[in-house]
């Protein structure tokens, strides 16, 4: 061999240089496939705006990094005349994001791929310690097992917390549910956890609530939708979160919607932890409404599966009832309040405001109609959240954003 390359094809050229043409269309090709809005090689070229073989090119450097599968030979649907474009899916067998969730109960660890799909995920852990290092340091060991178990390469790792997260610190401003210290520095601790476990990639940090809403934006209730309202209930507490134009909404500091602060019961409220009373952190949580329901709290599941299993399985009991509608009502009135400030065009709700809505459905609505402007003038749709683990799947997004935003570049660090 003299060292020289060998004259290219015709054929070998033209592939390159529509590659060449379409590197940059490579991400939003990926988020196209990840999001699930582009399931053909037609109507990724339709939404890309590029030429068929453009289009072809970029799917095939995207399964030769391992991140979608190309079929080229799918089934015609009966009656349909014509060749089928070629589907496009995510590799079942491609790259992972490790994804972390601690919450007042517990925390949990998962690997999550294209597609918010989880691939497996970790015996959940229902103790927090005081130190959010060894809190930290735990659920990162769980996933690098999951790692080793698994064999898949990590683009990087995410974690999902009950606070405010401060930007650029990634300081968890109010962890009141968990008894760690406010201000304490959870991305930088995270990411030192990750590094000391081996893992490659970058690290985030991000409250629960907002990645519960980019996850259902991207994957579930919220997908299609432009100005997309999540309000949740977990273990303890109420978040909110904002995701414009497919981004988060999360103020100059990442400090947006604090929705749990809202006054809605203000005579005869419980004091809140923030000074207020009666606000809709306090009542409207599981706590609140086991309070409510005359119900002392156990130990052996968390306040969340018990204050779900009381409402789905003694509906019937007037003392549960009587609850469960007068959260209704200090949700739908918070609701309300938040539609008339936001106008967003669909309000998503999880945890235990997700149980709330399947429960009685119609209050709920009457109520953010009866005191909303917008919702005189038509309504707008609240629907439940639909993904399980959805703040787990949000965290790993964000582990998953750099390679959306360039995978050549992403996955060349890893």
């Amino acid at each position: 061999m003299n060292g020289k390359a060998g004259p290219r094809t015709a054929g070998e050229g033209n592939t390159r240089t529509r590659l060449d043409r379409g590197r940059g269309a490579l991400g939003p090709a990926l988020e196209l496939v990840h999001t699930g809005r582009a399931p053909t090689r037609a109507v990724l070229t339709a939404e890309l705006g590029v030429t068929r073989a453009t289009a072809g090119a970029v799917a095939a450097e995207l399964e030769a990094l391992g991140l979608i599968r190309v079929d080229a030979h799918p089934g015609a649907p009966a009656g349909s005349q014509g060749r089928p474009s070629h589907r496009l899916e995510v590799a079942e067998n491609g790259p992972v994001a490790l994804a972390a969730q601690v919450h007042a109960d517990g925390f949990r660890a998962a690997l999550v791929g294209l597609g918010g799909r989880i691939v497996a995920t970790a015996p959940g852990c229902e103790t927090v310690d005081a130190d959010p290092a060894k809190v930290l340091g735990s659920v990162v060991e769980a996933a690098a097992e999951l790692l080793e178990e698994t064999g898949r390469r990590c683009v990087g790792a995410g974690l999902a917390v009950p606070s405010a997260v401060a930007e650029p610190e990634g300081l968890a401003l109010n962890p009141l549910h968990l008894a760690w210290p406010a201000g304490a520095p959870v991305r930088q601790i995270f990411a030192e956890r990750v590094r000391a476990a081996g893992i490659t990639g970058p690290a985030f940090a991000a409250n629960d609530v907002n990645l519960a809403a980019l996850a259902e934006h991207r994957h579930g209730a919220g997908r299609g939708s432009r100005d997309l309202l999540c309000v949740a209930t977990g273990h303890r507490g109420v978040g909110g979160a904002l995701v414009l134009d497919g981004r988060l909404h999360t103020g100059s500091s990442g400090l947006a919607l604090e929705v749990g602060h809202l006054t809605v019961n203000p005579e005869g409220g419980r004091p809140c932890h923030c000074g207020s009373r009666g606000c809709l952190d306090v009542e409207a949580d599981p706590l609140a409404f086991l309070t409510a329901a005359g119900r002392d709290p156990g130990p052996e599941v968390s306040l969340l599966q018990q204050a779900n299993d009381l409402i789905r399985t003694q509906y019937a009991d007037p003392y549960v009832r009587t609850a469960t509608q007068a959260l209704i009502d200090r949700l739908g009135l918070g609701l309300a309040g938040l539609v008339n400030i936001l106008n967003p065009d669909r309000i998503i709700l999880g945890g235990l405001h997700r149980t709330l809505l399947d429960t009685d459905p119609d209050r709920l609505r009457a109520v953010v109609a009866d005191r909303s402007l917008w919702g005189q003038s038509g309504g707008v749709p609240i629907l439940p959240c639909t993904l399980d683990h959805n703040s787990l799947v949000g965290a790993a997004e964000l582990a998953w954003q750099p390679v959306l935003d360039d995978p050549l570049a992403a996955l060349a660090g890893t």
